[in-house]
């Protein structure tokens, strides 16, 4: 840990022993109920059910909906995350969303609950093994009048225990019957379940402000990860969280890993979620085209004509998705008056739309090779200098 000077700090005791007491348990009790119980399909299936339910009630609850109010959810799916969340044993919902506004704030800076400018140990799990003075809860007033979360709060280690350590032992109990199953639930569903959820979840301020690459911005120190987001539940593409906080997605793309996206957008499906709040591509592109620019230049002074053409393409992609959007929209209101046209004449209709649709998707594609055009233009510039200066 690195050094850190003007906060008198001291070691939290209780949090030192359940993290430190957690992995020893869970190892030891692992053991124990391998060699006398042996493993069968039961035991991965209540693991991966508790893991999936207290992990995702993090990243898609804590984090997405409570934390950045990227959506709307309905007070079943709010209570199943105060549930699971509880379960996870990384404090209430309202501590756990202040501590992460404010390192959204003040990213990297002193302020800044789990900067990993303090070493990857600390933003990892040292800074909930020591206090810096008095708990701090702040910017959370609207958390604080939820009464799902208010309850949470008030009684958030017995329901840590209920969920996460007592009712999977019941499953278990449930299931298989007698201490085997009891046994085999609270150990494979609660104590090994928690210290990977844990590790899993404490990724996200540790690694992803460590590894990876930053392809929309170089603000602050967060990275996207592809690989890292198969260990966090989607949270891997951090460096675009921190850059659109807004967007319920970290993996924007349909093929990125993002269980947590996956699970807000199919809860939309049966009403549990609502107004999913999406960055618009043309934004999204124009800030990733802005941030290649800046990367190629590598501080060199940029020529006008250079930022001229910069312009030019980022006003022409950003045209071309804003008419792409209209054309869209024109098709899905010509789609309504499609029965009462005739075969031929819906057909040519249809036509029409899709080769606008298409027109428009050419111009982006144009946008996109002009700026790769571009790049290599200047970075050519940038070369010729270099070699006669």
């Amino acid at each position: 840990m690195s050094e850190h000077v003007g906060k008198p700090s001291s070691i939290n005791i209780v949090n030192c022993a359940f993290l430190i007491g957690m992995p020893i348990l869970a190892t030891a009790s692992l053991i124990y109920y391998s060699l006398n119980y042996g493993i069968s399909w039961f035991e991965p299936i209540i693991f991966i059910a508790f893991y999936l339910a207290s992990g995702l009630s993090i990243t898609a609850g804590y984090h997405r909906l409570f934390s950045h109010r990227t959506h709307k959810a309905a007070w079943p799916l709010k209570l199943f995350y105060a549930l699971f969340g509880a379960a996870a044993f990384q404090n209430s919902a309202i501590k756990w969303c202040s501590d992460h506004r404010r390192h959204h704030r003040k990213t990297d800076k002193e302020e800044d609950p789990y900067s990993v400018n303090r070493g990857f140990f600390w933003a990892h799990i040292g800074w909930v093994m020591v206090d810096e003075g008095e708990e701090i809860v702040e910017n959370v007033k609207d958390l604080q009048a939820d009464r799902i979360l208010a309850w949470q709060d008030r009684h958030i280690f017995l329901i840590g225990f209920l969920v996460g350590i007592l009712a999977p032992g019941l499953v278990g109990l449930a299931w298989i019957g007698g201490i085997h199953g009891f046994l085999g639930g609270m150990i494979y569903g609660g104590f090994v379940r928690v210290v990977v959820v844990h590790h899993a979840t404490f990724l996200i301020n540790s690694a992803a402000h460590t590894w990876g690459s930053q392809p929309y911005s170089t603000e602050n120190s967060s990275k996207d990860s592809p690989i890292l987001s198969f260990l966090t539940f989607g949270e891997g593409y951090h460096n675009f969280h921190h850059t659109f906080q807004a967007d319920y997605r970290n993996g924007h793309k349909w093929y990125h890993w993002d269980p947590s996206k996956w699970l807000i957008k199919s809860a939309s499906w049966v009403g549990l979620t609502r107004e999913l709040h999406k960055i618009p591509p043309k934004v999204i592109e124009a800030r990733k085209m802005k941030r290649t620019f800046q990367k190629k230049a590598d501080g060199n002074e940029i020529e006008n004509q250079f930022q001229e053409r910069f312009t030019e393409c980022i006003a022409q992609m950003r045209n071309g998705f804003t008419e792409l959007l209209q054309r869209r929209k024109e098709y899905t209101v010509a789609k309504q008056s499609k029965k009462s046209q005739t075969k031929d004449g819906w057909k040519a209709v249809k036509e029409g739309h899709k080769i606008r649709i298409k027109q428009c998707k050419i111009r982006i594609a144009k946008a996109r090779i002009e700026f790769k055009l571009l790049v290599q233009a200047m970075r050519l510039n940038i070369n010729s200098k270099a070699i006669t200066a």
